[in-house]
């Protein structure tokens, strides 16, 4: 693939309720890209089969299959000369690494995009999201749920942050 065809794999990361659907969905619009969320295929393929109460093995499992065929679904688009926006949540440095790694596989360009709001900010939008259930909702984030998964986000590296376009929302 030529440097003027370059795809480009866009991978928005950053902690629940930061807005990270909302800017890529804006981003794969400007872009004229393919959006490709976790949250939407988590809903729509193993929604309705969500066990009460929710056993995280059998959620991690069902998204590391999700992530699998979103990747070969990416790659496929990116090596075609499309433009790819991954909004896979990137919760961890390590899984942020992988899927640059993934792309660097395939001679693909990867731009981070690190979406950050205050804390306070973050959970009103998760808790209005689930009243709203507006274009951003696949399932309900609970309080507890939030408490839970605010712990798991890794913020950026150093490295990471200099690789990263900064997107801050409020």
């Amino acid at each position: 693939m030529s440097k003027e065809t370059a795809a480009v794999v866009h991978l928005v990361y950053g902690p629940q309720g930061a807005g990270k659907s909302t800017y890529a969905r804006q981003l794969a619009t400007r872009v004229a890209g393919i959006h490709l969320s976790i949250d939407v295929w988590m809903a729509e393929l193993f929604g309705p089969d969500l066990p009460k109460p929710i056993n995280l093995a059998w959620v991690m499992e069902r998204v590391s299959r999700c992530e699998r065929r979103i990747w070969a679904t990416a790659a496929q688009v990116a090596r075609r000369g499309g433009t790819v926006v991954l909004d896979l949540g990137f919760m961890k440095a390590k899984n942020r690494a992988q899927f640059v790694a993934l792309a660097a596989s395939e001679q693909l360009s990867a731009q981070l995009h690190f979406v950050s709001a205050p804390h306070d900010v973050r959970r009103k939008r998760v808790l209005a999201r689930n009243v709203d259930r507006g274009e951003s909702f696949s399932f309900e984030v609970t309080p507890t749920m939030f408490d839970f998964m605010e712990h798991h986000f890794e913020a950026p590296t150093q490295i990471e942050l200099a690789e990263s376009l900064i997107v801050e929302t409020h």
